[in-house]
């Protein structure tokens, strides 16, 4: 059964991405071939991170990009704290290390900071931020930071 699930698409990361696509397929075809190995990293890139789905079920927080390569869960039980948090834009959309410890989003500014008994803390990016707090302090012992 599962507590909670939102999908976000990656609308920060797919317009720039596929505008890239489209001018390097161009100038690839008219000028110079090798751009279009560019375009299909691209093309991979914009499929693996065209979304971002945030789930609570059977005692676990869990988290995907696109089609579920990209994939982290963590016990509800290891959560200490959890809270909304804003991002900056330097901070930018992906997978990468913040001020908020690993920082997983696609889209937006918005997101939940969460702790972990063992120390570890990271962000998950979400445009439904609230929700997603109430879901994991109700799932779990995740208490204010």
């Amino acid at each position: 059964m599962k507590n909670y699930q939102h999908t976000q698409t990656a609308h920060a990361i797919l317009f720039p991405v596929v505008c890239m696509v489209v001018i390097f397929a161009v100038v690839g075809v008219l000028k110079f071939p090798p751009l279009l190995l560019v375009v299909a990293l691209l093309s991979l890139v914009a499929w693996l991170f065209h979304s971002l789905t945030i789930e609570i079920a059977e005692g676990e927080l869990r988290w995907r990009f696109g089609p579920g390569w990209i994939r982290k869960r963590v016990p509800l039980d290891l959560i200490i704290s959890a809270e909304v948090v804003r991002t900056r834009v330097l901070e930018g959309w992906g997978i990468h290390h913040s001020r908020f410890g690993w920082l997983y989003n696609v889209s937006g500014f918005d997101a939940v900071a969460i702790r972990l008994k063992n120390g570890q803390h990271f962000a998950l990016g979400t445009d439904e931020s609230q929700a997603l707090l109430a879901a994991i302090r109700s799932a779990s012992d995740a208490a204010p930071c």
